[in-house]
């Protein structure tokens, strides 16, 4: 039964799963777009998401006046590069500043030649 199980297991133990979701993070912010397969996009969308989330709130803070280094330490834990948590706290988080919610879109491409997985677009809204 699958009773209160939430997430999406993408066939890894929870240790790669993790890895995986912080390295697609990464670049997705890195890149502004990165391209993978369905499954992987639409389950490090939400929690791409939520980083962004926090990091306006960073930023917000900042602008008051009240520098607290609480929100760049939880998005360092999760992204692999401190340049990546730069970029995302001086570019990317004030970009959005106005906009409540829906930071990245999915595009659908076609099956990928190799194996015919669903492969998709997923890129930050500008």
């Amino acid at each position: 039964m699958r009773h209160r199980v939430a997430g999406r297991h993408l066939k890894r133990d929870s240790g790669h799963r993790r890895s995986l979701y912080r390295n697609l993070m990464t670049e997705l912010f890195r890149h502004g777009r990165i391209r993978t397969t369905e499954a992987r996009a639409k389950a490090v969308r939400g929690k791409a998401e939520k980083l962004i989330t926090v990091a306006k709130a960073g930023v917000a803070r900042q602008q008051a006046g009240q520098y607290d280094a609480h929100q760049h330490r939880l998005v360092a834990a999760v992204l692999t590069d401190k340049a990546v948590v730069k970029k995302l706290f001086e570019e990317i988080a004030p970009r959005y500043e106005t906009r409540p919610g829906g930071y990245t879109r999915i595009l659908k491409l076609g099956p990928r030649k190799g194996d015919a997985a669903k492969m998709a677009l997923l890129e930050l809204v500008e």
